[in-house]
């Protein structure tokens, strides 16, 4: 839990708080801290990078929904029409920022992107939180108040050396690794953690061939699958695919349909997902971190 204030500055990276609803009890806990507890009911902004397809986000808004009930808060989740559209959840903060709420909450996806309406909130003095996906660098990171959400390098660095661990005893490595946004930072560091523990299983095996590859991947189940797929179908030897969210799914589904015995491609990713659960069930991903 991060126990300092709302309105201080965060000198240190906070705890990671796993679970989604002792999340949105820490943000609801900052806020009511730094609302003196007030009568009037809170109003409370929630935007975020991805649209209402996205089944992730769909469960984060059903804990935000139910965290401002508890609280008596009056709360609205915004999603963008466009999966991952950082122009569109920008326009998103500005419409909700110029109704003066006690609080936003939003995904910093950027480090730039978000620094004006970052200001202008400050400027209101609107409490910002971020969550789920926070700043790297810049003004950004101390425009807002706090960050609740996963360190996404170490995270994927335990998903890089735990799926590594299942890799063939002998023989040459080959690794796929899909960055599912390119440029965004829960994309970007989520991959730069992987890359972190497939390089410690090279120093461990320095007589193994490993060969890395890196795709866009996507964001999208359809689109992951076909672009995984089309990789595959020309480096059929791939030992490993990696995704930076959920969208593995997408590829499990393509290897059951074509019959790929499970475990013959290893996959790994993020976000305990229906889709993903049930590709766990059916032997089709190996490894995932939520």
């Amino acid at each position: 839990m991060i126990s300092r204030s709302p309105f201080a500055r965060q000198t240190r990276k906070p705890s990671v708080i796993r679970s989604p609803f002792l999340r949105l009890s820490a943000i609801f806990f900052l806020l009511l801290a730094g609302s003196g507890w007030a009568a009037e009911p809170l109003n409370i902004v929630f935007t975020c990078h991805s649209s209402t397809t996205n089944s992730f986000w769909q469960a984060v808004k059903l804990g935000f929904d139910d965290a401002c009930s508890r609280v008596g808060a009056k709360g609205q989740f915004i999603f963008v029409q466009t999966e991952g559209s950082i122009e569109q959840q920008v326009a998103n903060m500005q419409a909700a920022v110029a109704r003066k709420p006690d609080a936003l909450i939003t995904s910093l996806v950027d480090n730039n992107a978000f620094i004006g309406v970052l200001k202008d909130a400050k400027d209101k003095g609107i409490t910002v939180i971020s969550a789920n996906v926070d700043a790297t660098a810049g003004p950004a990171m101390l425009l807002r108040d706090a960050f609740i959400g996963q360190n996404f390098i170490p995270a994927g660095t335990t998903l890089g050396k735990r799926l590594s661990a299942l890799f063939p005893k002998e023989g040459p490595v080959h690794v796929l690794v899909g960055v599912s946004a390119p440029g965004q930072n829960w994309a970007e560091q989520r991959a730069q953690g992987v890359m972190n523990g497939l390089e410690a299983f090279k120093k461990e095996n320095p007589e193994r061939k490993v060969t890395i590859d890196k795709i866009d991947s996507g964001t999208d189940l359809a689109v992951v699958a076909d672009r995984v797929g089309a990789y595959l179908n020309g480096h059929p030897d791939t030992t490993a695919y990696f995704d930076m969210g959920f969208w593995h799914a997408g590829v499990a589904k393509t290897l059951k349909d074509r019959n790929v015995p499970p475990g013959k491609i290893l996959l790994g990713g993020f976000d305990l997902v229906p889709q993903v659960l049930e590709m766990v069930k059916v032997g089709y991903i190996q490894i995932d971190i939520d």
